[in-house]
């Protein structure tokens, strides 16, 4: 049986929910059924890209020129022949017009993937112009969730019957316990205090200055709670200084990156994410996988995960008292904390596992592939 070939082009492989897709999706593919690659455009491959080349998947970057880079559509086309590649899985906005670009004539079927949005989200009149035009040279587009379908229909004009929803999948984390118990020991945390924490990238759309305003205000209520980040990103310092200013740096612990943080989810008794926009978060599923109930705000895709009040809390976009006020609920209502979190579990594995995932974009890759002319 042939392989179906396929090239993800995205822009790097750093430190991010859409590089967790990818290297969800290059790992877990059957190898006897496809082969991949991840090309990057931003020049450089990043800590999950240098991951899963240890997989041993090809990981390369391209450097792309400022401006419209017409050479980066030629490199792109070169790869797409000389690789005899089926599809051309296009990962965001940008690598998506490269992609189409670099794929005409070769018999590629192009695909894309939109992973989030902008906060605030507008109306671009060159999308008006363009994307209906680019849909007719993609086979398929797929949006991480409802939310954004609608957004790609609303703001990107793109036809909404040509748009798939396929939610994110994850392996469930397991954990011993006493890994965590020693994870405690090691950050300096008493075993008998509560903790909240998120593991996301450092950046202003996550919004962490809002989740550290929360937790200030439950410190003066809950003088033994922490709060640990988990991530690293460009706005790791501006946070470490508003964690000082606000007088809560001796609680609140920075542990930059982690390759596989499953302990550190365990460690958390609620799990927090405060972003302005969110398409489906890898982060937010792996701690619904070990049953710890989350406080989010109601953006993007959240709401497609969190139950309210069944599987988590949802809290308005931006409102600090709201959030805290979530937190301070939970923290002192343990029973009701348990049940969320069992419930969060429940849901994980009835529809957000990778296994799902997995089977449906395995089905779009075999259709888009069907469609490619037969190689001489």
């Amino acid at each position: 049986m042939k392989k179906t070939r396929i090239m993800h082009l995205t822009f790097n492989m750093g430190i991010g929910g859409t590089e967790q897709v990818i290297r969800q999706l290059v790992t877990n593919l059957p190898i006897e059924q496809f082969d991949n690659q991840v090309v990057c455009i931003d020049g450089f491959v990043g800590e999950v890209g240098r991951l899963v080349e240890k997989s041993g998947i090809s990981v390369s970057a391209l450097k792309r020129r400022p401006g419209f880079d017409w050479s980066l559509v030629r490199s792109i086309r070169k790869r797409i022949v000389s690789g005899q590649i089926d599809v051309v899985h296009c990962h965001q906005y940008t690598p998506w017009i490269y992609g189409v670009l670099g794929s005409l004539g070769t018999g590629a079927r192009v695909m894309l993937t939109e992973h989030g949005r902008f906060y605030p989200d507008r109306y671009r009149y060159k999308a008006a112009l363009v994307n209906p035009l680019i849909a007719l040279l993609t086979h398929r587009i797929v949006a991480i969730s409802a939310a954004t379908r609608n957004a790609l229909a609303r703001y990107e004009f793109v036809p909404k019957p040509m748009i798939s929803l396929v939610y994110n999948g994850i392996t469930g984390l397991a954990v011993k316990p006493e890994e965590v118990q020693q994870l405690k020991q090691n950050l300096g945390i008493p075993q008998d205090h509560f903790v909240m924490g998120t593991v996301a990238r450092l950046d202003p759309v996550k919004n962490q200055v809002m989740m550290l305003e929360a937790f200030a205000q439950v410190r003066k209520r809950h003088a033994n709670s922490w709060l640990l980040m988990v991530g690293d990103g460009p706005d790791r310092a501006k946070l470490e200084a508003t964690a000082k200013d606000l007088g809560i740096d001796d609680r609140v612990i920075f542990v930059g990156f982690i390759d596989h943080p499953a302990t550190h989810h365990a460690a958390m008794d609620l799990f927090l994410l405060t972003s302005n926009t969110e398409g489906t978060s890898m982060t937010l599923l792996e701690a619904m996988s070990l049953g710890v109930p989350a406080i989010v705000t109601n953006v993007g895709g959240n709401p497609e995960i969190v139950e309210h009040a069944r599987t988590g809390m949802l809290t308005p976009i931006g409102d600090v008292a709201a959030f805290s006020s979530a937190i301070s609920i939970l923290l002192e209502q343990p029973e009701i904390r348990l049940e969320l979190g069992r419930c969060a579990r429940k849901a994980f594995f009835e529809q957000f596992s990778v296994t799902t995932m997995i089977e449906k974009y395995a089905d779009l890759y075999y259709k888009a592939a069907l469609k490619r002319p037969t190689d001489d």
